[in-house]
């Protein structure tokens, strides 16, 4: 049986941390799934369809990695998909408190679903997407902390 794994979160934009994250999943699984998630109580600058366009061209190095999209309970979607593995990033301990709620509460709805928290390299520990993006408004230099495509992505958006 395939092990499935999956990366959630909503990626506007998907940095060099997501990257890392996603590419240490595709080592370790067999299959792993980015999907991101449509939050409606977030306001995010790129559509779902650009942030799966970014992160497949970003993933496309790795052949057991897909992209999908879910506006529902994560935990729907891995049923959906069979997966059995739920992978998170931690880069703080602030990150680890509520990464614990949502593993509880997730837990709750199907205990069978194990979640794998990765701590994040330390030359990410600081990064975030909300970061790229209030630097990059104001013309900052993010490229060190995103992909190339993905930084010509928000010099579009902030032009």
């Amino acid at each position: 049986m395939t092990q499935i794994a999956i990366v959630p979160g909503s990626f506007d934009p998907v940095t060099n941390g997501h990257l890392d994250i996603i590419g240490r999943a595709a080592k370790t699984f067999q299959e792993v799934h980015v999907a991101v998630m449509n939050n409606s109580s977030k306001k995010p600058l790129f559509t779902v369809e650009e942030r799966v366009a970014l992160i497949h061209e970003a993933t496309s190095k790795y052949d057991n990695v897909k992209i999908d999209t879910s506006s529902g309970l994560l935990i729907d979607y891995a049923q959906e998909i069979n997966a059995s593995v739920i992978v998170r990033g931690l880069r703080a301990i602030s990150d680890f408190e509520y990464e614990m709620q949502i593993t509880s509460m997730n837990r709750v709805l199907d205990e069978s679903i194990e979640t794998f928290f990765v701590m994040t390299k330390s030359q990410y520990s600081f990064l975030s997407s909300s970061i790229v993006k209030e630097v990059a408004r104001y013309g900052g230099d993010v490229s060190t902390l995103v992909p190339p495509h993905v930084n010509v992505a928000l010099k579009r958006k902030f032009e």
